[in-house]
């Protein structure tokens, strides 16, 4: 990742970048059929006849920049001139609208979509913007293929006893789908000072009297003392994603993805050709609402790590003035594994981050193993409570 505030990181470098626009369908070198990204493999492979392809790069670099540069743009430039940066997918593509949950996705323009990979709804229909989106700078390659995503899935059925017997016969995992979706990622140097009341704890004997007898026990109290200090600490990679399709709760409990790590799974300049074949989710939340959103982020972090700083035990009334610069940020694809599934009239979703493989899911309960489990806890107490009555 460059520093922030470098060169090759400033949004008008990479917009006077030569774009060269990318083929919508990989063809196969050996039969010409399609050719889609496996994840694993880590390859573009023929669906046809299997043929193995290295991923071609379509990107031109910028001037002074290496084709494999992922840049930090300038959050301060962007805001002020959002015509600035790269747009469009840089291939052909279509993209549809969900009506019932409202995400937006998008593919190669030749696929046909029948249903929503996010809730699973039949009610799309094509969606057409005047706004081009702002290009990806980078993307995380799916790392965990379906077979394996599917053995994450069963596992976790397995795990929930609260759930009715019936779900877990059924173990929904053929509506599995690989999706990548829209990240903002944001960088920033933050220096903030501080102050509050510091806490120490300390021990005084108290006398009281108890049945007609003085007695004496240790009463613990608490010295405040004013304390103050100052922070600096940098934010590299704060996540906030532009999806509406996915639940906002289940994202944040699959996170973090590896975005700062280096060598296998790790960020890549984006190119379409990673997403060959795979649906990518149109961002919703755009630039500056995610930059707002990134900003409280940072800011309740800040607060927590002055905490931290506070000597003595504990504290009260702690005051914090942040100040942030060098601010940049990048729009970046990652991948998840989606399970939407209905069960009773109800929807629930299933999530899978598709690089390290942590799960999380909505699930109904059982009402009659709830009620169960209530009532065997209530003959439980009262049997405890008859045999200390004893």
């Amino acid at each position: 990742m460059p520093a922030p505030g470098t060169p090759g990181s400033a949004t008008h470098g990479a917009a006077t970048a030569p774009e060269k626009a990318a083929r919508s369908k990989y063809s196969c070198v050996a039969c010409g059929g399609e050719a889609i990204w496996n994840p694993g493999k880590q390859k573009l492979v023929c669906a046809f006849c299997g043929t193995e392809a290295p991923m071609p790069l379509h990107e031109a670099a910028p001037p002074g920049l290496q084709s494999t540069d992922i840049v930090e743009h300038d959050l301060a430039a962007a805001l002020r001139n959002m015509q600035g940066e790269k747009r469009g997918w840089a291939r052909t593509s279509r993209m549809i609208q969900c009506r019932q949950c409202r995400a937006i996705s998008v593919f190669s323009a030749e696929k046909q979509a029948q249903r929503c990979d996010f809730c699973g709804s039949a009610s799309v229909v094509d969606y057409d913007s005047d706004e081009d989106v702002i290009r990806p700078e980078a993307v995380l390659p799916i790392q965990i293929a379906e077979p394996r995503a599917r053995e994450i899935i069963r596992a976790w059925y397995g795990k929930l006893w609260w759930a009715p017997n019936a779900l877990k016969k059924r173990a929904l995992t053929d509506t599995a789908k690989g999706v990548y979706l829209p990240y903002w990622t944001f960088d920033a140097f933050v220096n903030a000072r501080w102050q509050a009341e510091a806490g120490y704890y300390y021990t005084e004997t108290e006398t009281y009297w108890d049945r007609g007898q003085m007695k004496s026990r240790p009463v613990q109290r608490i010295r405040w003392q004013y304390a103050q200090g100052q922070l600096n600490h940098f934010f590299d990679d704060t996540l906030v994603c532009g999806s509406k399709g996915v639940h906002a709760g289940l994202l944040r409990s699959i996170e973090p993805f590896p975005t700062t790590e280096r060598g296998v799974g790790a960020l890549r300049p984006y190119d379409p050709a990673y997403v060959a074949g795979w649906t990518v989710e149109r961002y919703q939340i755009d630039l500056i609402q995610a930059a707002k959103l990134s900003r409280e982020r940072m800011l309740a972090d800040t607060r927590v790590l002055c905490a931290q700083q506070v000597p003595g035990d504990t504290h009260r009334n702690l005051q914090v003035e942040a100040t942030f610069s060098r601010q940049t940020f990048k729009h970046i694809l990652a991948p998840v594994w989606l399970m939407s599934y209905v069960y009773n009239g109800r929807d629930f979703q299933v999530i899978i981050n598709a690089v390290t493989g942590k799960i999380d899911g909505e699930y109904p309960k059982s009402w009659v193993k709830i009620t169960l489990a209530t009532l065997g806890a209530i003959v439980l107490a009262f049997i405890l409570l008859a045999i200390m009555g004893r």
